[in-house]
Order: structure tokens, then C-alpha cells, then sequence
């Protein structure tokens, strides 16, 4: 079994304050982007949420396409084409008859860009469980949020998620089919000695479910929702890295 621990001591690589930059960031985008005065600023805001890679960006782009300006809601369609999250077809569908022949040229576009990721042939399969909080102290909304950050970056490393109560049979003959490996991932969230979290990933073989290991990162010095959105991807390099995670069959 192969278990790898890799820690960011976030309290002291970074400044709490440049690390605040996670859900701080992205709430100071959304605000940008519904209150702000100049239409401007409001794109702006929209492109800028577009590159976060932040699940959490969609339904504040999705709400500037209904954006007084026409500029805005090309941005907010531009900022949803560059998200990337599967999430935001919809709202994008819902508006692909805008007024302004702009906007419609801007909709189509991003639903275009989203079905094309969402068909990439995958480089493996997983089925990931639901993100247990050992902690017991963690808020709900939080622990959801983490796990559509896992599956957000998941897709993002070229995963196909299976889906969630599939069976053994039909999870083998998608795995022959696609003729990629499969892989069951269980996230967990520990918390550490000086106050941070640790976010651990204990990977087996998917349908089999033979024990592969566990990868693990840590870190302290920020508040939870900062430490998890620091962690996630990092836990999702570590274990496509330690468990070599590919087409290959």
C-alpha cells in the first residue's frame, strides 16, 4: 500500500491575507459584478470568475447573463465558456435567445466550448464517494462545496465520473467500452495538531476495490473554506501522481 503525506504550511509559505484570497475572492468578484455602477467593472468581474476554476463561480455568472447590459452578459457568457463547469450549460441554454445578436453569439459559443469538454475522451474513471468530515465540526455547505471541488478537479485531470450507486457489471463494461482504469476514491477531512486540516484521499481499484494507498496534504494558518480550496487540488495532484492515474489498461 503506498500512502504519501505532503504538507503546506500555508502559515508559512504565504500571508493570511494573500491567502484570504480564496472565498474572500471570489465573493468580491460577485459583488463587483452585481453591484457595481460601471458596466465596465461588471465584465470585467465576470472574466475575471471565469478563471478562477471555482465551482462556485457559476450561479453568479449564470445570474449576470440576465445583467441589464449586453456587455455584461456576453462577459458573464465568456466567464462561463472559460469556467469550464458542466453546471453552467444550463443557464447558458436558457439564454441562447438573448436580444442582442452579440450575446447570442457569446452563449452559443460557451455552450459549444462545454459540450466539447464534457465528450473528451477520458484518461481514467473514478467513483468518488461522498467527502467524509472527521472532524465533526466542519458546516455542511462547506463539506459540499469541497466535494464539488473534488469533482470539478477531477474532470479537470481528465476523469469521468461514474455515477453514483452503479453496479459492478455495468461499472465494467464502461471501463471496456472507454478502455480506461477505474479507481474508487473515499475523501476525508482530519483535522491536525496546530489547528489546521488534512485532506486525505484512500484510493482502491474500481469495480475490484483492491486497496491502492492514501495520499495526504495538509495545512494551517487560514480559516477552513481557505485551507480546503488550497488543499483539494493539491490532494488530486498528489494522488493522479502516486497512483498514476491513465488511459492505460
Amino acid at each position: 500500500m503506498q500512502l504519501l503525506s505532503s504538507a503546506l504550511v500555508l502559515l508559512l509559505l504565504a500571508p493570511c491575507a494573500a491567502l484570504a484570497q480564496g472565498d474572500s475572492r471570489i465573493a468580491f468578484l460577485g459583488k463587483q459584478l452585481q453591484k457595481s455602477k460601471d458596466p465596465r467593472s461588471r465584465s470585467q468581474a465576470a472574466l475575471v470568475l471565469g478563471a478562477t476554476e471555482d465551482p462556485e463561480a457559476v450561479p453568479l455568472l449564470c445570474n449576470g447573463l440576465k445583467d441589464e447590459s449586453e456587455l455584461v452578459r456576453a462577459a458573464a457568457a465568456k466567464g462561463l465558456a472559460k469556467l469550464l463547469e458542466p453546471g453552467g450549460l444550463d443557464c447558458l441554454q436558457a439564454h441562447k435567445a438573448d436580444a442582442d445578436a452579440s450575446v447570442q453569439a457569446a452563449v452559443s459559443d460557451a455552450v459549444g466550448a462545454l459540450k466539447e469538454y464534457q465528450s473528451r475522451p477520458p484518461r481514467f474513471y473514478v467513483h468518488l464517494e461522498a467527502v467524509k468530515d472527521r472532524t465533526g465540526k466542519l458546516p455542511a455547505d462547506l463539506v459540499k462545496a469541497t466535494e464539488a471541488r473534488l469533482r470539478s478537479r477531477l474532470m479537470r485531470s481528465g476523469a469521468q465520473l461514474a455515477p453514483a450507486k452503479e453496479t459492478k457489471a455495468a461499472a465494467k463494461g464502461t471501463l471496456k467500452k472507454l478502455r480506461v482504469r477505474g479507481y474508487r476514491i473515499t475523501p476525508e477531512l482530519h483535522a491536525t495538531d496546530g489547528g489546521g486540516l488534512r485532506v486525505a484521499l484512500v484510493c482502491l481499484t474500481y469495480p475490484d476495490l483492491s486497496l491502492m494507498g492514501q495520499v495526504e496534504v495538509n495545512a494551517a494558518g487560514a480559516q477552513p473554506g481557505d485551507l480546503l480550496k488550497a488543499l483539494v487540488p493539491r490532494a488530486v495532484e498528489e494522488a493522479a501522481e502516486t497512483f498514476e492515474w491513465s488511459s492505460e489498461t
